[in-house]
């Protein structure tokens, strides 16, 4: 799902005078799957709990990634990217949390 917002298109195309052009971030990485996908899963929560007011979702949503991230011995996945120090790809640690967040709602 892609949402086409003014300030989520800020970094490449926004007209606002108060979003200065950026380049992508991390072009050494593009396409290797090695990128943490964490902050754009969290940046979903947040759209969910200050945009919709959809608190229960957003709950959910913070819940799966702490779980994912979580050391087995205290009960989570341990299922990190390399910036993290583990050995998962983007898509894992995605999978991961889709799959945590499926029980949780």
């Amino acid at each position: 799902m892609v949402w086409t917002t003014c300030c989520e298109q800020a970094a490449y195309t926004c007209p606002c005078p108060q979003h200065p052009l950026t380049p992508p971030q991390a072009p050494d990485i593009a396409g290797q799957g090695i990128a943490n996908p964490v902050g754009t899963i969290l940046s979903a929560a947040m759209l969910c709990r200050y945009s919709l007011g959809e608190t229960r979702a957003a709950d959910a949503i913070e819940a799966a990634v702490r779980q994912v991230l979580d050391a087995r011995a205290d009960g989570g996945d341990e299922v990190r990217t390399r910036d993290l120090h583990g050995q998962a790809g983007s898509k894992d640690v995605g999978d991961a949390v889709c799959a945590r967040l499926e029980k949780l709602l």
